[in-house]
């Protein structure tokens, strides 16, 4: 292989400037695929943040109730229009038992009860919709920090105390320390002290949400020692669809992933996974066409050479191999080069851009790089070096 090195090497210097230009070329195509390819997976990850920190990643709740239709005592046919059975709030039967259950499968992070329902809370003259959520304090800020989040105040539930959010409070004219008044229908009030504020940054929930103990919130609405949904999380969040089917089959209780409530924005990330693939895939395209043309011309301006080299010996897989090595030098060095002008863009980025987010920096990106551009770079240099190896000595070396 020196050989075929020396050979390489020495065609590149004696081609400087097409060498410098097409090296140039390839360096700012990686560069373009390393920087656009850190932006998406920076983009993805902050979306997903913002939208799984405010819910878990699988959700586990009592099946939908139907309609029982009986059949005519006398066996005559009967035509019925059905409506869908209104649905009312229900516990999880032995909810116990499957938060045991699912605490044991290995893809699962953290495992929390939670009952919730809708209420109504009031404050002088001022009277809000709100959801209640009790939950097992220790085992929810598993699921979701709302620790993190809280803007006034502490977190601290049960004994008396709540915690709502942002929005609700400015709602009610509610600071931390004042009384608010919670009413689950039916006469079942109760009045608690406001503990602590959250800002989840989604006003929906920020409006609503009034987070209680789980025994206060059984109490408010009517149903003791009950859990109406199981909160889950797991190691791998692309992972949520198989694994929550996987926990409907197990526990019999419908579960749904993220992916299934938030289909509008998994479409969104399988778009830009896909147009980061078509650029990557066009920058590929062109940066072989790129090596094949200059290695082309290098072919016909060296003819000669190639006609005196064949006859002093140079086999035809030895001056294969000399061209295919000069397609991965340009493949090699430019994705270098390339990729270390991708991670500068996105060290200025992340110094001097907007912060909107940050981008993260993926050593791994640069060799998946650097493996793509010397790949694409040997594939280019196919065909020239076939052209090459296949020149016949005498009429190579009477070539003008």
């Amino acid at each position: 292989m020196w050989i075929e090195w020396t050979i390489a090497t020495r065609f590149l210097r004696e081609g400087k400037a097409q060498s410098t230009l097409i090296l140039v070329g390839i360096a700012t195509g990686v560069a373009v695929i390393v920087f656009l390819t850190a932006l998406i997976t920076g983009l993805q990850g902050n979306i997903i943040n913002r939208t799984l920190g405010t819910q878990a990643h699988i959700r586990v709740q009592p099946t939908e109730e139907t309609n029982r239709i009986l059949a005519p005592a006398d066996g005559s046919v009967q035509l019925v229009l059905e409506n869908k059975r209104a649905q009312r709030l229900r516990s999880i039967n032995n909810w116990q038992q499957v938060r045991d259950v699912l605490d044991t499968l290995p893809q699962v992070t953290a495992v929390s009860p939670v009952i919730s329902g809708p209420a109504f809370a009031r404050r002088g003259e001022a009277l809000e919709s709100v959801a209640l959520v009790g939950i097992d304090a220790e085992r929810y800020q598993r699921i979701i920090p709302i620790q993190d989040d809280v803007v006034a105040g502490v977190f601290r539930i049960g004994a008396g105390d709540t915690v709502i959010g942002k929005q609700l409070a400015a709602d009610l004219g509610i600071r931390v320390g004042d009384k608010l008044r919670l009413d689950g229908g039916q006469g079942r009030e109760t009045v608690l002290n406001v503990a602590g504020i959250f800002e989840l940054g989604v006003r929906e929930l920020d409006s609503r949400y009034v987070y209680l103990d789980m025994k206060q919130a059984q109490s408010l609405l009517d149903l003791p020692g009950a859990a109406t949904v199981i909160d889950v999380t797991v190691d791998d969040i692309f992972a949520a669809q198989p694994i929550a089917t996987r926990i409907g089959r197990l526990t019999g209780l419908k579960s749904e992933s993220w992916m299934e409530t938030n289909a509008q924005l998994m479409n969104a990330l399988r778009s830009q996974s896909l147009s980061t693939q078509m650029i990557s895939l066009f920058v590929a395209l062109s940066v072989a066409l790129g090596i094949a043309s200059v290695l082309s011309v290098s072919v016909v301006q060296r003819t000669r050479e190639i006609g005196i080299l064949r006859a002093m010996g140079t086999t035809r897989p030895q001056m294969l191999r000399v061209f295919l090595m000069q397609g991965a030098i340009f493949g090699l060095a430019g994705s270098l080069v390339g990729g270390l002008a991708g991670y500068a863009l996105v060290g200025a980025f992340n110094t001097f851009g907007p912060k909107l987010f940050f981008i993260p920096v993926d050593p791994w990106l640069l060799v998946g790089a650097a493996a793509l551009a010397t790949l694409t770079g040997i594939v280019a240099a196919a065909v020239p070096a076939r052209r090459a190896s296949g020149l016949d000595p005498v009429e190579a070396i009477r070539h003008v």
